[in-house]
């Protein structure tokens, strides 16, 4: 049986494309069964309704109201009974209400615990670096803390600005992304400390969602 992965997107949805490419080999393991986003007119909504992939739109309500808006977001996502959630290009923080649906993996575009929050391509330049990359990572209540699954990294060329550099890692996270999920998906995980090692001790939530 196919894990069920909900994928939260900000904007184009290019790494929730590469999912659900993925996702059409019945032997990836993982399926996605809607996509969500903080934007009601986010291009990649429109790129999942296509593919015929249920979508949900949760707009922010702005600082004040978080507490209210991220548990309206886990109603909505807890709908679908996930197994998995993929915040993939999704540029809210999430809070405990999220993260007690199902676990969430992230992608940030950086080696973690280097350069964590919104700016971490700008703020590897400016520390300059000489490589960089992507990491696949589980979601905390922290910003970008959590236990990390894998990386994969990109080498800083001279002349890169934030646009150039931010391409190259563009083209290496998709594959990241795709593969981590895929075999999170189908070997299971468990947790022992900060690292993760797989198993199937991470799948006991899962079995209860179903």
């Amino acid at each position: 049986m196919s894990a069920r992965v909900v994928v939260l997107i900000s904007g184009t949805g290019s790494n929730m494309a590469a999912l659900l490419e993925a996702a059409e080999d019945p032997e990836y393991g993982a399926a996605v069964v809607a996509v969500g986003s903080d934007r009601e007119n986010a291009a990649g909504l429109e790129l999942a309704e296509k593919a015929g992939v249920p979508v949900f739109a949760e707009p922010f309500r702005g600082r004040g109201e978080r507490a209210a808006w991220n548990a309206d977001l886990a109603a909505r996502i807890a709908s679908y009974h996930p197994d998995l959630v993929v915040s993939a290009g999704f540029m809210r923080i999430l809070g405990r209400e999220v993260i007690d649906v199902a676990p969430v993996v992230n992608l940030h575009p950086a080696l973690l615990p280097s350069f964590p929050g919104a700016h971490a391509v700008r703020d590897a330049l400016a520390h300059g670096v000489r490589v960089t990359g992507s990491t696949v990572h589980f979601v905390d209540e922290g910003v970008d803390t959590g236990p990390i699954i894998d990386q994969v990294a990109v080498r800083v060329e001279p002349g890169d600005d934030e646009a150039s550099l931010h391409a190259r890692i563009k083209a290496v996270e998709s594959r990241l992304l795709v593969e981590t999920v895929g075999r999170l998906a189908r070997e299971g995980w468990r947790l022992e400390g900060r690292h993760v090692r797989p198993g199937a001790a991470g799948n006991e939530r899962a079995e209860e969602n179903r």
